[in-house]
């Protein structure tokens, strides 16, 4: 890495749960694994994966009752939380990102590049009635990156139409190699669809599993949330809920499902990628990120509304796809192509932004 600062930090809005974010995370600490991670909120025995970074360096909230699992009731005090780390002993700082960590304050002389998993959920996309007074900080905060990524061309276009800002779009790395396709796989399954995700409401698991009690189709679900309990009181006896499982367990619900299943709109959906390195095709919404990665008709289906989905979930035959060759498009997503992106954006913006200030 050439020509890249490697005294550099991390920055991330909160260390106590595991997802797609968490892999960029990972992939970066092997990019930079000198780099400590800051966050606003730290729980190492609920995020054992941060325990790889050198630091995990939380703020003053961290100290505040149930912050660490519900940081959400300290609104007013997580830009606050961001605002008070120093950078100033770093050359190049690294926000991760979908809401607050943006808004570091860092002095000329120190980069800041920020990542952005899309623009505060909370305050847009799916905006959260009694905290529009936030939007106005968020506003502000948006303008202290020196430079921004997005994860998908939709967050390209949400930065954009949001902060009124450019972007460079560099989608995030996938684990394929845990879930790759072996063609000596048996291709009986069984006769199941499958949806993987936290149980949350801005990923609609309700509106996904009111659409298979109405089509009386078999589903699993994999993943845990706020939602379960309410979940499962809703869902038919043929929903079955496969909870928090291992990446052994996941790669065996890829590898025997008929089809992975989304209704709600992702900002890239790591999730997908995943599924395609299994050979299985992904049946959805065309919202959000999933185009950027579903070629319809060939790695899977896209629809516009919900009646066109359920239609083609009860006509649906695996037998039209090509496993293998469903399989072989998850390459795009490689942790080594995040790799060398990454770090060719990363020199060509830094070297800009030598230009500007003289060490």
């Amino acid at each position: 890495m050439a020509d890249i600062p490697t005294n550099v930090a991390l920055v991330y809005d909160r260390v106590n749960k595991w997802g797609g974010a968490e892999q960029v995370l990972l992939a970066l600490h092997e990019m930079f694994p000198q780099a400590p991670l800051y966050t606003a909120v730290s729980d190492l025995r609920a995020a054992p994966w941060a325990q790889v970074f050198p630091q995990v360096i939380p703020s003053f909230l961290n100290r505040f009752p149930w912050a660490k699992s519900a940081h959400e009731i300290y609104p007013w005090l997580t830009p606050l939380a961001f605002e008070a780390f120093d950078f100033s002993a770093f050359d190049a700082v690294i926000s991760v990102t979908s809401a607050d960590a943006k808004g570091i304050v860092t002095k000329p002389g120190t980069f800041h590049l920020c990542y952005c998993l899309t623009p505060t959920r909370y305050l847009y996309s799916h905006p959260v009635p009694l905290l529009g007074f936030l939007k106005t900080w968020d506003q502000i905060a948006s303008r202290r990156p020196d430079a921004y990524l997005a994860i998908s061309r939709t967050v390209q276009s949400r930065i954009k139409t949001y902060y009124g800002l450019d972007s460079t779009v560099i989608h995030p790395p996938a684990n394929i190699e845990k879930f790759m396709f072996n063609d000596k796989w048996s291709m009986v399954n069984d006769k199941y669809f499958l949806s993987v995700g936290r149980l949350v409401y801005h990923k609609r698991p309700d509106l996904l599993i009111k659409l298979f009690n109405d089509l009386k189709l078999p589903l699993v679900i994999a993943g845990t949330g706020r939602m379960e309990s309410r979940l499962r009181r809703m869902a038919a006896p043929h929903v079955r809920f496969a909870g928090l499982v291992s990446d052994r367990e996941l790669q065996q619900l890829y590898r025997h499902a008929l089809g992975y299943v989304s209704v709600h709109e992702e900002d890239f959906g790591l999730v997908y990628v995943e599924a395609q390195a299994a050979g299985l095709p992904i049946l959805a919404l065309n919202h959000g990120g999933v185009g950027e990665i579903v070629t319809h008709g060939q790695t899977g289906l896209l629809f516009d509304d919900l009646s066109d989905l359920g239609q083609a979930l009860q006509a649906f035959d695996l037998a039209r796809f090509d496993r293998p060759a469903i399989a072989a498009t998850a390459a795009r997503f490689s942790k080594e192509r995040f790799h060398q992106e990454f770090a060719k954006v990363f020199q060509d913006l830094w070297t800009k932004y030598k230009n500007i200030y003289t060490f």
